[in-house]
């Protein structure tokens, strides 16, 4: 670990609408954060395509682009962003201090964590053997890889229907793997799947094995009702199935929930830890918006800038 020690007064953790529009705040404010981008630079919407349903963007925007935007507007007004994986902390002392890359060392009067949340997987032996190699849980990342061919995907939500519109747009056909008989998607993103011809939903279908040796050859499904198996003739295999909440690092630290998103007192972002805000998807289980975590970012900074501005008068 290195001997010098940086001291600042807001650190923000991750990237991604929540923690960019959070330094967007705490910049104008004047209170000099230092934002690090943690091991996906953008957040969850550097893999996402079209993003239509963020106000200011009539004709819409694709996800790299609207966060190359924050990263800029962020920089307009002076947040230093770094590019960086906080691996530990230390809330136990004021100021708090925070470990980068496992060597640089940050006390910070307050600290905004927007770590975000991160793809979930069935945790079969194929799909890990096969990671890679047809195996994927980003569509918009490797879906041109697929081409003309026939895929598959897993996943009953918004994120699953999305990406099996993205792939119907450049496969043969996808199959859409529904564990049960109904999807949790909003209806407008159900519909857009149910009525594409390309695409065909498998209902009360669960995936038993990813079928190949060095790449995916097929997938061998399960349907819960019927009690009965088939292979499909796919190469290449998408999961969608969720999401969990990047915030290992705070475990037995700061109150969370079974899943472990950070739990904030209502009304606020701020968490059981003095001086420690939480916002976006690490404390967002419920709606997982774009839009909604750059509202929580807002709230952390302003949250931040109060809290600062409390300790200075007392």
């Amino acid at each position: 670990m290195t001997s010098e020690i940086e001291k600042i007064k807001v650190l923000i953790i991750g990237s991604g609408p929540a923690g960019y529009t959070a330094a967007i705040y705490a910049s104008r404010a004047g209170l000099n954060p230092v934002l690090y981008t943690g091991g996906q630079p953008g957040g969850q919407l550097t893999i996402t395509t079209d993003v239509e349903n963020y106000p200011g963007y009539p004709e819409g925007i694709q996800g790299p682009e609207m966060m190359e935007d924050f990263r800029k507007q962020a920089e307009r007004f002076g947040t230093k962003v770094r590019y960086g994986v906080v691996t530990a902390v230390d809330f136990t002392s004021f100021p708090r201090k925070v470990i980068v890359d496992d060597q640089h060392e940050v006390l910070a009067d307050t600290i905004i964590i927007s770590t975000g949340a991160s793809a979930k997987w069935l945790g079969i032996e194929s799909e890990t053997r096969l990671n890679g190699r047809g195996v994927s849980a980003c569509a918009v990342c490797d879906g041109f890889f697929f081409r003309g061919q026939d895929v598959a995907i897993v996943g009953a939500g918004d994120t699953a229907c999305e990406e099996a519109s993205y792939l119907a747009n450049i496969c043969s056909k996808v199959y859409m793997l529904v564990r049960k008989n109904e999807m949790r998607a909003s209806q407008i993103m159900q519909r857009r799947v149910l009525n594409n011809p390309k695409i065909e939903v498998l209902w009360n279908t669960e995936t038993e094995e990813i079928l190949g040796e060095d790449e995916v050859k097929g997938v061998r499904v399960f349907n819960n009702v019927t009690k009965e198996s088939m292979d499909l003739s796919i190469t290449g295999f998408f999961v969608a199935i969720g999401h969990q909440p990047n915030t290992d690092i705070f475990k037995n630290i700061i109150d969370m929930d079974e899943n472990g998103y950070i739990m904030t007192i209502p009304g606020s972002t701020r968490t059981n830890v003095e001086s420690v805000f939480a916002c976006g998807d690490a404390q967002d289980h419920i709606y997982r918006q774009a839009v909604t975590a750059a509202g929580t970012g807002c709230m952390a900074a302003l949250d931040a800038e109060r809290y600062l501005a409390a300790k200075e008068s007392a």
